[in-house]
């Protein structure tokens, strides 16, 4: 299926129109972006933490140490929802109401579960490092026992997903077209930047 289906959880009301359920435009949200945000409750107190997270087809990763309480609790199975956001540019109008941002997010719900599989633990922590920069998993030590038995490693269904996307010039009021002053959009850019090699310092 192409489509994700719309749930009471993931159906947008506000804005519907800039909705998006296609499985395509929500992978290639997730894939480009690095980091995402969950949000839970324990004991009625919510939480909202940034962590690094990864796909691998209809499947969203994440992984830290055993003593993350974000792991811990979510490992319980507890319900999650988990929010991505790439901000393409800000859209200058010429009324102040009529500021914006062009932007591409999805929402996810789910419970994540804990992966115990070590083949499929080996291959999803391979599929971090390709997203990261591809080719390096071959060139770097591995993960010894005892790195991976203090991490742990937690997968969510992508099944309760939608997209969210805004793109175009501002919308102006009719009678603010005349208003002497610059509209239009300042396109935002994420780049990878001049590396910066680690030189290792010897002992004299």
């Amino acid at each position: 299926m192409s489509q994700l289906p719309q749930t009471p959880l993931t159906r947008v009301r506000r804005a519907a129109k800039r909705a998006d359920y296609d499985r395509e435009t929500v992978h290639a949200i997730l894939d480009e972006a690095h980091a995402c945000h969950i949000a839970f409750s324990v004991d009625g107190q919510p939480h909202c933490i940034p962590t690094a997270h990864w796909r691998v087809d209809d499947v969203l990763y994440i992984h830290g140490s055993n003593g993350s309480r974000l792991l811990r609790e979510l490992a319980k199975g507890i319900p999650a929802s988990v929010c991505v956001t790439l901000v393409d540019g800000l859209v200058m109008a010429r009324s102040a109401f009529s500021h914006s941002m062009n932007y591409r997010s999805v929402v996810l719900y789910g419970q994540f579960l804990p992966v115990e599989d070590e083949a499929e633990a080996w291959a999803s922590l391979e599929a971090f490092m390709e997203h990261l920069a591809p080719g390096r998993w071959k060139e770097v030590r591995q993960p010894s026992p005892q790195e991976m038995a203090a991490t742990t490693l937690l997968a969510l269904p992508i099944e309760q997903a939608v997209a969210k996307v805004r793109s175009g010039p501002p919308v102006d009021d009719e009678a603010d077209l005349d208003w002497p002053v610059w509209a239009g959009v300042w396109p935002l850019e994420t780049r990878l930047g001049t590396p910066q090699p680690h030189q290792v310092e010897t002992a004299v």
